[in-house]
């Protein structure tokens, strides 16, 4: 099957749609400056690839300082260390022998660790290591407050104790992750519950040290987090993903990084002089968080998305200028979940394609 991919200095008008556009300098630029802030603060940053799904990417945020990439799923690791990458987290649980056996075969030639919050999964962890002969790191998952995975903040010590004597296994530390403040628009109220939710991740942490066993990671926090877990003294690293691009509704929250990242769609119809019709759909931006904001022409609006299809309002002359092929730049308001509909970032400098970026992460949610 071909791409049929657009030439390196394709002008950005010019580009095949509906694809998603990254402005390279800006997601450059949020890069260092996340990398900066964590040298400042002392700690290390560990990108989380949910959001990128790209080996370039993470090769860049490498290049810039991080430590190594988290994962959130096997076929996500599978993709960075086949890629190059030679240090994985997944801090999400793995369940059942097929996947631990990937998992285990991929800690052969790179440092993989995961977190685990049962004793059976370290049990069976330990197993697979042991039989394929190779050394699996593990972390534990506490439950900070987001109430979807993890112990409770007494409850890692048996557990701790449990992986540090388990052979194939190197007990390596702690993770919390603070999901439920990261979108809080409110700062006050966000720095609050994200130190709160730190201060039960470090209370395990010295729950833990004082039995005995030593705790070299103790990972946290989102791109909304990032300069408040960062600071807590006891964090070790940061494990922000969105901060790269951004999106619409992270926005919302701060501007303390740009927004990198649209979908270019072209106006297919022009029935109604109020309304453009777009070949861009649900096939092609998420609205899990709602709908887009249109960024070009600045006064339209989207109305309503259907599978291959956006009706997009013109509300003035200026957008209702609007043409059979004129290009439509949209914001989503969820980066992620847009970017794992595309096989492809089409990298923009100066307003002209340099590069078709490779996302073969998409997809990989086993």
């Amino acid at each position: 099957m071909t791409d049929y991919l657009p030439l390196p200095g394709t002008p950005i008008e010019e580009l095949d749609t509906p694809c998603i556009i990254v402005e390279l300098d800006v997601a450059e630029r949020n890069i260092a400056k996340l990398q900066s802030a964590a040298n400042e603060m002392g700690v290390d940053v560990r990108p989380h690839s949910k959001t990128n799904k790209s080996p370039y990417w993470v090769r860049k945020q490498i290049e810039a300082g991080a430590i190594g990439v988290c994962c959130a799923k096997v076929g996500e690791a599978e993709v960075m260390v086949e890629a190059g990458v030679s240090d994985v987290m997944i801090p999400n649980q793995v369940i059942g022998k097929n996947k631990i056996a990937r998992l285990v075969a991929l800690a052969r030639s790179a440092n993989i660790i995961v977190a685990v919050e049962d004793s059976r999964n370290v049990d069976d962890l330990s197993d697979a290591s042991v039989a394929a002969g190779a050394e699996l790191g593990v972390i534990i998952e506490v439950n900070v407050g987001m109430n979807r995975c993890g112990v409770d903040g007494n409850g890692a010590v048996e557990l701790a104790k449990q992986i540090d004597a388990a052979p194939g296994l190197r007990f390596d530390g702690l993770m919390g992750y603070e999901g439920h403040t990261v979108a809080e628009r409110d700062y006050e109220v966000r720095k609050t519950e994200a130190e709160k939710a730190m201060g039960i991740l470090i209370g395990a942490a010295d729950q833990i040290r004082g039995s005995g066993i030593d705790i070299e990671i103790v990972s946290a926090a989102g791109t909304g987090t990032y300069n408040i877990s960062g600071r807590v003294p006891g964090v070790t690293e940061l494990q922000c993903g969105s901060y790269i691009f951004m999106d619409g509704d992270y926005l919302e929250v701060f501007n303390d990084f740009e927004p990198a990242l649209s979908v270019l769609s072209t106006v297919i119809s022009r029935q109604k002089e109020d309304v453009a019709i777009v070949d861009m759909g649900l096939k092609s931006i998420s609205m899990d968080r709602g709908l887009a904001e249109v960024i070009s022409p600045a006064s339209a609006s989207i109305i309503k998305h259907s599978e291959e299809h956006t009706q997009v309002s013109l509300p003035d002359a200026a957008s209702r200028a609007l043409k059979i092929g004129d290009k439509v730049q949209s914001r989503p308001t969820h980066g992620d979940t847009t970017i794992n509909l595309h096989e492809y970032y089409f990298g923009v400098r100066n307003g002209k394609l340099e590069q078709a970026i490779p996302i073969p992460g998409r997809g990989k949610f086993r």
